[in-house]
């Protein structure tokens, strides 16, 4: 799958696409790849939802699921190799009074959208494949539980609880927090709190900030993140971020910063977009020597939310 994505990346972000949105009547490939992909996501999450026959469900009310597959490269000095494979996929279960989702991911779902490169060994071991089934009170609650099986196969029981606060109406608070148990890992909590500004129509001012308590090493993993979205046009946007991270042990104390431009554009199709991100890393465990490199990432969604 690596190599799949590289040829992909290289060829979309190495001038295909320009020509591609010039001429999308020849690319009809794009159009059945993409329905046959939903289609099948779509059988898929009816057949699951069959297993809960309820005589009540309507035609309006059926199975449906969304995959989100991300492919990525992220070259930079000491570090050529880095290449990222990420997996979403939901399936909603209106069988179940749409209280109840069928999820599977690579990663958790608190995990920013930073280079992999940037960020800690421990966060990035929770990129190992996820299955769960995910259960809420109400639809609309706040307040989820889920079961099932992750971080190389462990059993897990997680809790979560998320909202947000209009404190103007231009300034928005966003807060979560969660308790879990892996059989392995053992207890775990994490929190988050950050806030939106909206400067103007079409620039967004982002803060974050999150906590990770870990049982089984007895410490915090702190992040902190400032970003400036901005958007240029439809179909395109460009970000600024400067994100760090850090220990609790031995003593509260930098691990590492990062300093990247994305540049995120939707193109040739609505469901397909790319991502080119410059940026520069500085880790402890490398003295803090200046790293540089890009990140180059390809994005599809599919099937129907």
């Amino acid at each position: 799958m690596q190599k799949i994505g590289f040829i992909a990346l290289f060829s979309v972000l190495s001038g295909l696409i320009p020509y591609a949105e010039a001429n999308q009547q020849d690319d009809v490939w794009l159009d059945t790849m993409h329905k046959s992909i939903s289609e099948s996501v779509m059988d898929s999450a009816q057949w699951f939802d069959d297993f809960f026959a309820n005589q009540n469900v309507t035609e309006d009310q059926q199975a449906k699921g969304e995959v989100r597959l991300r492919l990525g490269w992220e070259p930079r000095s000491r570090e050529l190799d880095e290449f990222e494979a990420r997996l979403r996929v939901r399936v909603k279960l209106p069988k179940l009074k749409n209280r109840v989702d069928l999820i599977l991911s690579d990663s958790d779902e608190n995990i920013d959208d930073k280079v992999r490169a940037g960020r800690q060994e421990d966060i990035n071991r929770q990129d190992d494949l996820t299955i769960a089934l995910r259960y809420k009170i109400k639809p609309d609650s706040g307040l989820s539980h889920r079961i099932g099986f992750g971080r190389r196969f462990q059993y897990f029981a997680k809790s979560r609880y998320r909202d947000k606060h209009d404190i103007t109406d231009k300034l928005e608070m966003r807060y979560d927090a969660s308790v879990y148990y892996y059989n392995r890992d053992k207890f775990g909590t994490d929190a988050g709190l950050g806030f939106d500004y909206e400067q103007s129509s079409s620039t967004l001012l982002r803060f974050e900030n999150r906590f990770y308590y870990r049982d089984k090493t007895d410490d915090w993993l702190w992040q902190h993140s400032w970003q400036a979205l901005h958007q240029l046009d439809e179909k395109s946007a460009i970000v600024f971020g400067y994100f760090i991270e850090g220990l609790s042990r031995p003593n509260y104390r930098l691990e590492e910063y990062l300093l990247s431009v994305k540049l995120r554009r939707n193109t040739l199709r609505e469901w397909l977009y790319y991502d080119i991100e410059p940026f520069i890393l500085w880790r402890r465990d490398e003295g803090f020597s200046a790293s540089y490199g890009i990140a180059l990432r390809l994005e599809g969604f599919f099937g129907e939310r």
